[in-house]
């Protein structure tokens, strides 16, 4: 009868109005005074509140007063009920949280001399200095008791704050009888452990209270999990519902997926701050869904240019947004993997889950299950009313950066149909020079030009690569307009490297980092999974029978370029020395060169045509009649004739 009266004076005192207190860092920084051997009281006063004008530091040091001189049973509960009015306008986790603190900052310091003074001389010195007993044999049991008692109440408190960051409204009818027990525990224990609290300074029935709080605790965590997994429950079928309904915004889904009691579960990563979901409203949303790892740095560093570099990103900055959502290999969070989190998330230009192992298991489930997500990274794209348009806007974003908005799936199909195989698409704009050469960057920063004459050659044979570059510096001497472009393989190992680092230093080609060479290797990848997953095939699309080509080029002996201008479709992809000199004579009048050498242009040339034809049916094999085609027998490009037939 009597703790039934003090559960109603208790919540009588509870009227929280909204401000918050991150109870989970707190309750570390806590334990952290506690068991460390560094006392820091600045670590526990100084974490933010939200919401509430009073400093932290100033609740714990009233807290501190109310409790620290109690005598008598009576004037116990009157002191703790006084203290409940204090922090009455905080939720339970945090009234908790705010008492633990209240301890560690009063006995922090004195808990840890009693754990040093025996083996630390300075900690003897403070501890004659403050009078405190030098033969803690007598007190073995008391600290011992004590020792308990302070773990317990750590146990407790953490499970509070677990309950307080369930998504409550998830609650369906005729189940909250469950929640209405776990919430009697909890208020049974935010009475007990500040109980404890008084009772500790007057070192009264630790071992009693100690006792009583681990059957509370017990209770509790088994309550706190049977509400867990009922929410859970709840919160997925809503989720398989959500998708088929109609909204006005993308908030309630975004709602959904991030821990609702946390107000503020995301970051701006550029600048730490905390925001909420409401940041996000009327943009589209790109959820990029990942290992805490993230990619490997060159994709990393790829993905941040496509995204903050590109030069549309100016116009379309406040028109999307990029939410990064970790996600473990298992069910728990590693130390590593929060590590690298944790320093990744301090790194991105975009937004960040702020406390990822919050997230419901519900939404990890809903991620795997309904969009498919195996551990490699996807970005599913969300319009403004938060409806997926895109289960993976990944590859499509690497390849056309800011273009590809608003990133959905049927804006993914319409690149594609637009766009044929050129120098623009393969080259992009990896590089200023290059998206200038081939006139990428034209419509943004210079007049419209047609675009440079480009070469990218291809090998791991230094001695073709030296002859090739031989041959094509004499020319360029005589006025060959011509730019050569060292790209390795897609391999990319250290011989490419060193063959980057010759030719750099000898003007064999033009310059391009090692990096560029990876964002266009990981491009014509990102290429060929876009026109595959849109069902093409190398056999009946031209521009990913070229892509593949490339991307399966083995390590012949003989080099391989592809030659090709602008937005010119007119690519050509030769094999071997003569391939390449037979092309650049049937071309040389289209390169701006007028009277080369023959010796220039191969020791196996030979004055007249081939008579060998080719026919292609336009209408079986459209892509062999485009571009240039070249003989099988002569090895030279073919001219081309238009047959009617009647």
């Amino acid at each position: 009868m009597q703790n039934d009266i003090l559960m109603k004076k208790l919540l009588l005192t509870h009227d929280p109005d909204g401000r918050r207190l991150d109870s989970e860092t707190m309750l570390l920084a806590v334990a952290s005074n506690l068991y460390s051997a560094s006392f820091q009281k600045n670590y526990i006063t100084e974490i933010e509140t939200l919401g509430c004008s009073e400093p932290v530091g100033l609740i714990i040091t009233k807290i501190g007063k109310i409790l620290c001189k109690c005598s008598g049973e009576a004037d116990i509960n009157s002191r703790i009920m006084s203290l409940f009015d204090l922090i009455g306008k905080y939720s339970w986790d945090a009234k908790v949280v705010l008492v633990l603190a209240a301890f560690a900052v009063r006995y922090g310091e004195f808990w840890q001399l009693m754990q040093l003074h025996r083996g630390n001389t300075l900690a003897a010195l403070i501890s004659n200095m403050k009078l405190l007993p030098y033969n803690l044999k007598p007190l073995k049991l008391q600290i011992k008791a004590l020792s308990l008692l302070i773990k317990t109440m750590m146990d407790v408190a953490m499970c509070i704050i677990k309950f307080e960051n369930l998504p409550l409204q998830h609650v369906e009818p005729g189940t909250d009888h469950i929640f209405i027990v776990t919430k009697r525990l909890i208020y049974e224990a935010a009475y007990w452990i500040t109980r404890s609290y008084s009772s500790i300074i007057a070192a009264w029935e630790l071992s009693s209270l100690a006792y009583r709080l681990s059957g509370i605790c017990n209770n509790l965590r088994r309550q706190v999990d049977l509400c867990h997994q009922e929410i859970e429950i709840n919160l997925y079928e809503k989720l398989l519902n959500l998708a088929h309904e109609e909204h006005f915004d993308n908030q309630k889904i975004l709602t959904f997926f991030f821990p609702s009691k946390n107000y503020l579960p995301l970051k701006d990563c550029s600048t730490e701050v905390k925001v909420g979901v409401s940041e996000l409203k009327n943009n589209i949303v790109l959820l990029l869904i990942s290992k805490p790892q993230l990619l490997n740095p060159v994709e990393l560093f790829l993905l941040v240019k496509q995204t903050c570099d590109h030069p549309l990103n100016e116009r379309l900055r406040e028109s999307y947004k990029i939410v990064w959502i970790p996600l473990p290999s298992s069910d728990t969070w590693t130390d590593a993997e929060e590590t690298s989190f944790n320093f990744l998330s301090d790194s991105l230009p975009w937004h960040a889950v702020r406390k990822p192992w919050l997230l419901s298991s519900s939404v990890v489930k809903y991620i795997r299950e309904q969009w498919n997500y195996k551990d490699d990274p996807i970005m599913v794209a969300l319009d403004s009313k938060g409806k997926v348009t895109n289960y993976n806007a990944l590859d499509k974003i690497k390849i056309w950066g800011s273009k590809a908005y608003p990133f959905s799936s049927s804006k993914e199909e319409d690149l594609w149909q637009h766009q044929n195989l050129t120098m623009q698409l393969l080259l992009g704009d990896i590089n200023p020079l290059l998206a200038y050469w081939v006139g990428v960057m034209a419509s943004f920063y210079f007049p419209v030009e047609q675009g440079k004459s480009i070469c990218l050659y291809g090998s791991e044979n230094l001695v073709w690569i030296q002859e090739f570059n031989d041959k094509i510096t004499e020319l360029k001497r005589v006025g060959l307009q011509l730019e050569t472009i060292y790209v390795g393989n897609i391999k990319l190992g250290e011989h490419v490297k060193k063959i980057m680092t010759r030719s750099g230093e000898t003007n064999l080609s033009d310059p391009l980092s090692f990096t560029c060479v990876q964002f266009f290797w990981l491009r014509l990848e990102s290429m060929r999974r876009s026109k595959s997953r849109l069902g093409k095939t190398p056999s009946t699309d031209h521009v990913l029978a070229e892509l593949s080509a490339l991307l399966d080029m083995d390590d012949r002996e003989e080099g391989w370029t592809v030659i090709g201008r602008g937005g010119s479709t007119d690519v050509i992809r030769l094999q071997g020395m003569q391939q390449v000199m037979e092309f650049l004579r049937e071309n040389i009048a289209n390169m701006g060169y007028s009277c080369a050498p023959k010796h220039f242009l191969g020791p196996d040339f030979v004055e007249g045509s081939c008579t060998h034809s080719y026919f292609v049916p336009s209408r079986e094999n459209e892509r062999l009649s485009q571009g240039t085609v070249i003989c099988q027998v002569c090895k030279c490009p073919m001219k081309k004739f238009v047959v009617y037939q009647p």
